[in-house]
C-alpha cells in the first residue's frame, strides 16, 4: 500500500512540476466562490434536461471525481455535489492545459454558465478552471472502511472528505455546544473561564497529568474539573455562572472516554440539587429540540422521548431492585463487602461503604438505566463537595444523571459550610496516603473562600461528548471528537 500511495505521489508531483513551468501557481493567495453547490440545485430545481441559461457563477470544492480525460469533474464543496462540464469549445487552450493535470482530491475553481445536460444533470459549463490547492496525498477509495477505523481517527481531515456520516455528526456536535450556550444566556448565566492549570487537584475524583512550570519552577496540574474557582466565582457575586471547556483525566480509552474532554459546568446561586434537576432535564430537551427538530432520541431500536419526567430514584432503591439488597443495612465496611459478594459482585478492593455501593451499582444497575434517569442521593463518603443529606448522614444531595445506560452529568447541593468542607478534605488526604491516587488534595484557598461566605447554592456538571454520541447515535467517543487522543503508531 506505501508502494501504491508512493508511485501515486510521485505522479501529483510530476503534474505539479508542470504547472510550475507553465508559470501557474496551484497555490493562490485567494479565490472567491459566488455560488454553492446546494443553492444552486435548489434554484434551478426546475431547470429543464438540455436547456443552457446565462447565469454565470464561480463555484470551488474538492474535485471527488475526473471522467472522460477531464470533461466531466465532480465538485463537492460544504454544502454538497456539482457537476463542472470543462469543454475545449468553451473553455480557453491554457485552461485545458491546466486541467490535464487535475487529480482526484485537488481543490479547484470554476467560474462558468450554469446548464442541464440532456441527461438531466445540473451542470456548471466551465469558462474558466483553475487548480487552487493540488493535493499531492491520493484520497483513498473506500476509507471508512472496517480496515481502515484507525485511519480515520488518525487522518480525520480525510474521514471528513470522504465521509458525509462522519461531517454530519462533526457539525451535530458544534450544533449542540452552541444551544448549550443559549439554553444558559437565556437564563441569564454568565459564561466564564477559568484557569487549566492549577496548582492543587480538586473539583473531582481522578488521576491528573502533571506538567511543571520553568519561570516558577513548580509542578501543575492540568485541570480534571473548574468546580473549585466556578465556586470561588459565586462567593464573589455571580451567582450564575457556566463555563464549557476542556478538561483532562488519566484514565484509560474506552468508547465511553478521552483523557481530554470537553466538560460543562453551571452553578446557581440559592438552588440546591433539585433545581439542578430541573435545570438538566430543561437543557437536555432544549438541545435535542434545537439540533435534532424534536425532543427525541433514538438509543438502539427504542425511542426515547425526553418530554416525559425524568425519573428520580436514589442509588440505594435502584440497587435494591434489581438485586434485592438494601446497602443502608450494611453498618460495616465488612458487612457491605458480605452484602456485595452475596449478590454476585467482588468488592474486595473498596477503601470504604461508598465504594462498596458504587461498585454494585456500576455492575448490576448502570447497564439497565436507558431511560432518563436521576439517580439520586450518593454515599457521603465518596462525594467530598456535596451537602451532607438532609434526611441521612450517610448520604450527600448529589446525584448522576443516566441516560442510554451512559453517565452524562452530575449536581449537588454544594456544599457550604467551610469547616465541614475541610473535614472532607481532611478524610481525602488520608486516603491519598493510603494510595487512593484519585482523592483530592486539601485546597486551603478554597476553604477560605467558603469561609468569606458561600450561598446555598446548586452545582452540575456535564459531559458534552456524552451528551453528543446519544444526540448523534455516535457508538463512540472518537465519533464526536474532532481528534481523539490515539496510541503512538509504531
Amino acid at each position: 500500500m506505501a508502494n501504491e500511495t508512493n508511485i501515486h505521489r510521485e505522479s501529483r508531483l510530476n503534474k505539479l512540476k508542470t504547472l510550475q513551468e507553465m508559470n501557474y501557481n496551484p497555490y493562490p493567495y485567494r479565490f472567491v466562490p459566488t455560488a454553492y453547490a446546494a443553492d444552486l440545485q435548489e434554484k434551478y430545481k426546475d431547470l429543464e434536461a438540455g436547456v443552457d441559461t446565462e447565469d454565470r457563477v464561480i463555484i470551488a470544492g474538492r474535485a471527488m471525481a475526473v471522467r472522460n480525460s477531464g470533461m466531466f469533474v465532480d465538485i463537492k464543496d460544504k454544502t454538497g455535489k456539482i457537476q463542472a462540464f470543462c469543454y475545449k469549445k468553451i473553455l480557453p487552450e491554457a485552461d485545458m492545459e491546466i486541467l490535464k493535470c487535475v487529480d482526484v482530491g485537488d481543490m479547484v475553481g470554476v467560474s462558468g454558465f450554469v446548464r442541464r445536460t440532456p441527461r438531466g444533470e445540473l451542470t456548471i459549463a466551465a469558462e474558466k478552471f483553475d487548480i487552487i490547492a493540488k493535493s499531492l496525498q491520493p484520497l483513498p477509495e473506500k476509507f471508512h472502511g472496517l480496515t481502515d477505523v484507525d485511519a480515520r481517527y488518525r487522518q480525520r481531515y480525510v474521514d471528513y472528505i470522504m465521509n458525509e456520516e462522519s461531517k454530519e455528526i462533526f457539525k451535530k456536535r458544534c450544533q449542540i455546544t452552541s444551544a448549550i450556550r443559549r439554553f444558559f444566556e437565556q437564563r441569564e448565566f454568565l459564561e466564564v473561564e477559568t484557569p487549566m492549570l492549577h496548582p492543587i487537584m480538586g473539583g473531582a475524583n481522578a488521576k491528573p497529568f502533571i506538567t511543571h512550570h520553568n519561570a516558577l519552577d513548580m509542578d501543575l496540574f492540568l485541570r480534571i474539573a473548574p468546580e473549585l474557582y466556578l465556586k470561588k466565582l459565586i462567593v464573589g457575586g455571580f451567582d450564575r455562572v457556566f463555563e464549557i471547556g476542556r478538561n483532562f483525566r488519566n484514565e484509560g480509552i474506552d468508547k465511553n472516554h478521552n483523557p481530554e474532554f470537553t466538560g460543562l459546568e453551571a452553578y446557581q446561586a440559592y438552588a440546591d440539587y433539585n433545581d439542578m434537576a430541573d435545570l438538566i432535564e430543561n437543557l437536555v430537551r432544549f438541545v435535542a429540540t434545537e439540533v435534532l427538530g424534536a425532543p427525541k432520541i433514538t438509543f438502539g431500536e427504542r425511542e426515547i422521548d425526553l418530554t416525559k419526567p425524568f425519573r428520580r430514584a436514589s442509588i440505594i432503591d435502584l440497587i435494591k431492585e434489581q438485586t434485592g439488597a438494601d446497602l443502608l443495612q450494611a453498618q460495616t465496611l465488612d458487612e457491605a463487602k458480605a452484602m456485595a459478594k452475596s449478590v454476585g459482585v467482588n468488592a474486595d478492593d473498596c477503601s470504604c461503604w461508598g465504594k462498596v455501593v458504587q461498585e454494585i451499582f456500576d455492575e448490576k444497575v448502570e447497564s439497565t438505566l436507558i431511560e432518563p434517569t436521576f439517580v439520586m442521593d450518593m454515599p457521603r463518603d465518596i462525594s467530598p463537595l456535596a451537602k451532607t443529606h438532609r434526611n441521612n448522614p450517610r448520604l450527600v444531595e448529589h446525584f448522576d444523571a443516566y441516560l442510554g445506560t451512559m453517565e452524562i452529568g452530575c449536581a449537588y447541593s454544594e456544599l457550604s459550610n467551610p469547616l465541614e468542607q475541610r473535614e472532607r478534605f481532611e478524610a481525602e488526604v488520608a486516603a491519598r496516603e493510603n494510595g487512593d491516587d484519585e482523592a483530592q488534595m486539601l485546597d486551603e484557598d478554597f476553604v477560605n473562600a467558603l469561609e468569606n461566605g458561600f450561598a446555598p447554592t446548586g452545582g452540575m456538571g456535564m459531559g458534552i461528548d456524552r451528551l453528543s454520541m446519544l444526540l448523534t447515535g455516535a457508538e463512540t467517543i472518537r465519533d464526536v471528537i474532532a481528534f481523539p487522543t490515539l496510541k503512538k503508531k509504531d
